[in-house]
């Protein structure tokens, strides 16, 4: 006899919360959800969360627009589970199948879904510590609040994120270990490093590693050719380097920071490299032979950010004609559960999926910290 409770309808509505409650990185920043129906690959168009200036009032006040200003969304990421559901599996109640078989393959997409979020990072050319050099004191805290504020970050609503070995070492911490010190008893959770100089601080085991591009610390290659203010691109003097600069290498150029947005082609074969880069060049352009410093040592990226330095978009996915399927939505993440028979495999297949992009909106109010 066929288990009325095992429909779509009820697991997707099952596993939604259980996906929801595993994820990290999306209830850290700004979500988009809609239920229109996309495909993988569209690019869609989201509002920019705005940001307001506090002015002073003399005798006018200065209007600021309103107005929420669109930015583009390539919808790339289908994260996939799918498991052949046989008849024992079928014939659980509802509790048993979700600690079985639900609940492991909603815990994979959420780990899936961090660790792109968290990849966030390579784009973000802000950034404080050293290379290889685990984060294990208030400094760390501290120089990651002092960015946010050079850089006008609200004071609400900013996060951070840090790597199991720096989690480690703050819990080594007097002034985090002490309930009665830090002021909380938040302090310390699982999952949860606690508040710390306005940040709201968690761990995860998917911080981004970078392994850095072929600049090394000797190198040190200089501009090609002056750029001008305003500019994303450079050529630089690549001779000396031993390959390609990648996507997330920070450099510093006249005491300013950037990060390389593209992977470059080879420099061992190209004595000049093109390289593109972000934040823009400064008023004033960067100066020919300017020199160029590299992080030229893999690292570990943890991150401080405000909320609306990213944005987590989901949309709805189409039900198929010849499955059993059911999309599910709550609070900014979409969830689709689909049941078929492989007649060529003669097994059952249960997938659950879930649609959804990555943005980076601003990159000012977010912070690297090395580790």
């Amino acid at each position: 006899m066929a288990n009325t409770l095992l429909t779509m309808k009820n697991i997707a509505r099952e596993a939604l919360p259980i996906l929801a409650n595993n994820l990290l990185m999306p209830n850290l920043i700004h979500q988009d959800y809609s239920d229109a129906f996309v495909g993988q690959g569209d690019t869609i168009q989201i509002k920019k969360p705005p940001i307001f200036t506090a002015n002073d009032f003399d005798t006018e006040i200065s209007v600021q627009d309103a107005a929420f200003e669109g930015v583009d969304v390539k919808m790339d990421k289908l994260a996939d589970v799918s498991v052949e559901i046989t008849s024992k599996e079928l014939a659980l109640s509802m509790e048993d199948f979700a600690a079985q078989v639900m609940e492991p393959m909603a815990v994979a997409l959420a780990e899936k879904i961090n660790k792109e979020g968290l990849e966030l990072a390579k784009e973000i050319p802000y950034y404080s510590g050293t290379a290889g050099t685990t984060p294990d004191d208030l400094d760390d805290f501290s120089d990651i609040r002092k960015g946010l504020n050079n850089n006008g970050a609200p004071l609400t609503n900013r996060r951070a994120v840090w790597d199991v070995d720096a989690d480690a070492k703050f819990t080594q911490l007097a002034s985090l270990v002490k309930v009665a010190d830090s002021g909380t008893t938040r302090a310390l959770r699982e999952g949860e490093v606690g508040r710390v100089f306005g940040l709201d601080n968690y761990y995860s085991q998917h911080v981004y590693e970078h392994t850095a591009g072929g600049a090394t610390a000797a190198t040190s290659p200089k501009v090609n050719g002056a750029v001008a203010a305003g500019a994303y691109q450079m050529a630089i003097d690549a001779s000396s380097m031993t390959g390609a600069l990648k996507k997330g290498d920070l450099m510093t150029i006249a005491g300013k920071t950037y990060v390389v947005t593209e992977d470059t082609a080879d420099a061992s074969t190209n004595a000049i490299a093109v390289v593109k880069f972000y934040p823009a060049a400064p008023e004033g352009g960067i100066a020919n032979d300017a020199v160029i410093t590299f992080v030229s040592a893999d690292s570990v990226r943890n991150m401080g950010f405000h909320k609306n330095a990213f944005a987590f978009v989901t949309r709805a996915l189409p039900l198929p004609s010849d499955a059993q399927a059911y999309v599910v939505s709550f609070n900014g993440i979409t969830l689709r559960v689909v049941r078929s028979y492989d007649i060529s495999t003669k097994k059952e297949i249960m997938s659950m999926d879930v649609l959804y992009g990555f943005k980076t909106v601003y990159p000012e109010l977010a912070q690297v910290r090395l580790g």
